[in-house]
């Protein structure tokens, strides 16, 4: 395999660095004094359980995030802050720490610099959590940023509100917010965050004209919101999304967020704004159905591709993909329903659309229908990132990758092949304790790619196969990042005129 034959040249794209990062300690941000701790060598500084936002409790439950109190003295910045509000506590590796505390007070935010002076302006990855918007955190195990900052990056994980705290819209709301418009507070997180950096990173060795924003299914959608924001504009300088959105879908009005909201409202017994919040956040978690971004008129005046495609958007190049076996994800539910089932759910998503879909992906059978659904979900998600890439392309450049690799295992278990979430480990270079030479070589070509595109916008460099921009038509558009890492092609011309069209009766 080609990527076996190429480990060492890999492994010495790796970026050296000093052996101790040397970056005078404390920090001073805007709000204070930061004090950090060594990673696992003494090579990258962490600063953990930064406040970049007041706490949005109380009067600020749903609010776009305050400016976080000053302190006084030096502030330990050694742990991680809680979880945003969310269900279930899983979140750590199996065998790994637990998870964060699940608190309200979750505008929390960590950085990992292995730089040696402010001076040295280095390039600076901001990353956004998937998790359907309604779990996740940047403190996850999984997201630990030192393999990236040992390549040369200053990493920034933060937390955004979930569920019905970042995505709720009401009347009242949008009455009091000045702008006529509610429900993107989780965006305005993220907002507030580039903020932050464009502030303090220099600081900590940072670049701020050298910001990428990268993340993973709804911090990918996350990503995008905020490509297509002007709330974004001047706050970022390129977008990695990986495996995001997952599904062509019409955004909602702040017309149908609000009356979700009120009949939420209701159904909790809550009166007015003034009730729910002095709801407990465990109640309104409990009794308030999460929510996702809409167009609610401020943070996002029109659907996200519309902006996007219509050139309405940040003006930032994009490294984007998708993988193989997105479906196979068991959050999903992919296959749902025998032949006769999933046949009717699509003719009544797809209309005049249907009989070209199920030429494509036929349900014959029962076990045909499986796989079709399967082939139909990756598809989707192909065709989703593809549109991205080919609406940037004509105004920039856009980089689309496809994630074909197998993570192995582990003992006793069966894979399920290149799922949803499974580059993530990759393009961290965080390995598992199943890793081989092949996996720990794709990872470190995955982390140069990602780490020269947050350099200079073009993943390319030494010692890594060339990885064609992105050029709709062309027959090698995008990286196969696999057992091989080649250009190559996911969805044929068929596949993409029959999403092409399904998205424009959308619109």
């Amino acid at each position: 395999m080609r990527s076996l034959r190429f480990v060492a040249s890999v492994l010495a794209l790796t970026i050296a660095i000093p052996a101790a990062a040397a970056l005078p300690d404390p920090v001073k941000t805007d709000a204070g004094l930061v004090s950090g701790v060594a990673a696992s060598t003494d090579a990258v500084r962490v600063f953990k359980g930064i406040p970049f936002a007041a706490p949005p409790v109380g009067p600020l439950r749903w609010r776009p995030p305050q400016a976080p109190a000053k302190w006084e003295g030096v502030r330990k910045a050694d742990q991680f802050g809680p979880r945003c509000m969310q269900g279930g506590g899983g979140g750590g590796r199996q065998g790994g720490p637990p998870p964060q505390p699940i608190s309200e007070d979750c505008l929390y935010l960590n950085v990992w610099t292995p730089a040696n002076a402010a001076t040295d302006r280095l390039p600076v990855i901001v990353w956004s959590y998937g998790g359907a918007f309604t779990g996740g955190s940047g403190s996850l195990p999984q997201y630990d940023g030192e393999q990236l900052a040992r390549k040369g990056v200053v990493f920034v994980t933060y937390n955004y509100r979930l569920g019905p705290f970042g995505f709720f819209a009401h009347p009242e709301l949008s009455k009091e917010s000045g702008h006529r418009a509610s429900g993107n507070y989780g965006g305005m997180d993220l907002v507030a965050t580039l903020q932050w950096v464009q502030k303090n990173i220099a600081a900590f060795g940072g670049d701020p004209g050298r910001v990428t924003l990268m993340g993973e299914s709804a911090g990918g959608s996350l990503i995008e919101t905020v490509v297509a924001s002007a709330q974004g504009k001047g706050l970022f300088h390129r977008a990695i999304s990986q495996s995001a959105p997952v599904r062509i879908e019409r955004m909602a009005t702040l017309e149908e967020a609000e009356r979700a909201g009120v009949q939420a409202a209701e159904k909790i017994g809550a009166k007015s704004l003034a009730d729910l919040r002095a709801k407990p956040a465990e109640e309104i978690q409990k009794g308030v159905p999460g929510g996702r971004p809409i167009v609610d008129g401020w943070y996002l005046t029109d659907h996200t591709s519309t902006l996007i495609s219509e050139g309405k958007s940040n003006n930032v190049d994009v490294l984007v993909g998708s993988n193989r076996d997105e479906g196979a994800f068991p959050f999903f539910g992919v296959p749902r329903g025998d032949a006769q089932e999933f046949t009717a759910a699509v003719r009544q998503r797809f209309g005049s659309q249907a009989d070209a879909f199920l030429k494509l992906y036929p349900t014959g059978s029962d076990t045909e229908s499986n796989a079709s659904q399967l082939a139909a979900f990756r598809d989707e998600v192909a065709w989703r990132v593809r549109s991205w890439a080919a609406a940037r392309a004509q105004r920039g450049k856009a980089y689309l990758f496809y994630f074909t690799h197998e993570p192995p295992a582990a003992a006793g278990q069966v894979s399920r092949g290149a799922i949803h979430t499974a580059e993530i480990p990759y393009t961290f270079n965080n390995a598992t304790p199943t890793w081989g030479p092949a996996d720990r070589a794709l990872a470190e070509t995955m982390t140069s790619y990602w780490v020269n595109f947050a350099k200079t916008g073009d993943p390319n460099g030494p010692g890594l196969p060339v990885w064609p921009a992105f050029r709709d038509g062309a027959s090698a558009e995008l990286m196969i990042l696999g057992p091989k890492v080649e250009a190559g092609r996911a969805l044929d011309p068929a596949r993409v005129a029959l999403f092409n069209a399904y998205n424009a009766r959308l619109k």
